[in-house]
């Protein structure tokens, strides 16, 4: 139809729905079962709010609804992609998804300082909270790495050195 025929004032500016945590092209989305109920707690909470939507007919109630369905979209996405990890035992404990890992900075600007962070999913992720997302630059130095091994990390444009203090299940 010709935009003549349409009146400006029944046009609605499009909704934005705020993008997940990004995800790596080709990375499997790991989880870690807190982190898949976390997402499941979510999406109910989402759903609760599209029921008790408590606008009259009309461009507000059709925008919140567009916003709360593209949410829900992208988060039912997110956790049919999902791949539960449990940290599980193999014996000497290395650095992997769902572990935590206590380091200390031996050499570089921050050194002496003693750091403790678990290793979990993108959604997950909330660093005040000792949670970094496995796709993370540190996380990535730190993969692998077991008791009093060393390795470098760049922080902005400068190197680290990091010994880890200890790895837990």
């Amino acid at each position: 139809m010709s935009r003549g025929f349409v009146r400006e004032d029944d046009q609605e500016e499009p909704v934005f729905i705020p993008p997940r945590a990004p995800l790596p092209a080709g990375v499997d989305n790991l989880v870690t079962p807190r982190g898949l109920g976390l997402l499941q707690e979510e999406r109910s909470a989402l759903e609760l709010q599209r029921t008790r939507l408590d606008l009259p007919e009309g461009p507000a109630r059709r925008r919140e609804l567009a916003e709360i369905n593209g949410r829900i979209h992208l988060l039912e996405e997110r956790i049919a992609s999902a791949r539960v990890v449990e940290p599980g035992d193999t014996g000497t404990p290395a650095v992997r998804f769902g572990t935590t890992v206590t380091f200390r900075i031996i050499a570089g600007p921050q050194s002496g300082t003693v750091r403790r962070f678990t290793l979990v999913g993108v959604d997950e992720a909330r660093v005040a909270e000792g949670r970094i997302a496995f796709t993370s630059p540190l996380a990535k130095a730190l993969l692998g790495m077991r008791t009093g091994e060393q390795t470098d990390f760049q922080l902005g444009p400068q190197r680290q050195r990091l010994e880890v203090v200890s790895v837990a299940r």
